[in-house]
């Protein structure tokens, strides 16, 4: 276990991450160190009451933005309704409710210092939220880290029927414009590999982020 420093902001290569991910304990959560740790592949993950774990998987769930696929059924829903979406309209909220939605499920890694963190990273440019509507009701929400042309997904989060899976698609779309090619979804959920998601390794993930 590599045990970090608060200074120098450095991490040991993604490679040596055990076979869960498993990389390293201990740094801070500063944009500098945040950022540095997107930028190789690395985030943090870890419970109220531990401290600080970064992880690396060695493989990422991930979906390309102009592969993402809308059902059937999702196609009904989005030509009955109105389905709209806007970035960053109150990025602490959104992460919030996001914390909030899991701590009812299963707990949360979304803690009050994870909030503050991003928060910054938020002020700073980094970090976008995306709140979507639904016949001009606020539905949900998602947020991340823009990180070169990936878009590191964190969580999202419904308060309407569909609310985080418009925020997704409409997202997606929107990224794809942009040049995109990535989107980072971490861990693979079966919801999210029937929305297009895919496993690809740690090795072909790093060569998409910036150096």
């Amino acid at each position: 276990m590599y045990i970090l420093p608060i200074e120098p902001i450095i991490f040991p290569d993604p490679s040596l991450a055990n076979e869960d991910g498993f990389l390293a304990v201990g740094g801070d959560l500063s944009p500098e160190r945040l950022m540095q740790a997107y930028r190789n592949g690395i985030f943090p993950w870890y419970n109220e009451g531990q401290p600080i774990l970064w992880w690396s998987p060695p493989e990422r769930c991930v979906i390309r933005p102009e592969k993402i696929h809308v059902s059937h059924s999702m196609q009904k829903f989005m030509r009955r309704h109105k389905v709209e979406i806007v970035r960053n309209r109150d990025f602490a909220h959104t992460m919030h409710r996001c914390g909030e939605k899991r701590a009812d499920k299963e707990g949360t890694w979304i803690i009050p210092e994870m909030e503050e963190a991003y928060l910054r990273l938020h002020k700073l440019g980094y970090a976008t939220s995306v709140e979507s509507y639904i016949d001009g009701k606020l539905a949900g929400g998602l947020y991340g880290v823009n990180n070169g042309k990936v878009f590191c997904g964190e969580s999202m989060y419904s308060d309407l029927e569909n609310g985080s899976k418009v925020a997704l698609i409409l997202f997606a779309k929107e990224l794809e414009e942009e040049g995109y090619q990535l989107i980072d979804c971490q861990f693979h959920t079966d919801h999210l590999v029937s929305m297009g998601a895919e496993m690809i390794s740690r090795e072909e993930y790093l060569k998409y982020l910036p150096r």
